[in-house]
């Protein structure tokens, strides 16, 4: 059975929490654009933002193979 996959867009902030590299709330893009955009917007409230490309599973919400599209300051590998 096929699965259904769409690619989405996503933003995703960080923060230290006791000395750690810690996500923050992702956000979702329109596209690769506005998802570099809002990057760029959010970089100056975290220690670090990334935009990333991610293949999401329409029937269970998983998201697999992120691709950064962009990033600032401090990240972390979300593919880990």
């Amino acid at each position: 059975m096929p699965r259904s996959l769409s690619e989405k867009f996503i933003v995703l902030p960080f923060k230290k929490v006791r000395g750690n590299l810690a996500p923050g709330e992702m956000r979702q893009a329109s596209n690769p654009a506005a998802a570099e955009r809002i990057a760029e917007s959010m970089s100056e409230r975290f220690v670090g933002v990334a935009a990333f490309s991610v293949m999401v599973d329409m029937e269970t919400g998983d998201m697999s193979s992120p691709r950064v599209l962009c990033k600032f300051g401090e990240t972390a590998d979300i593919a880990a």
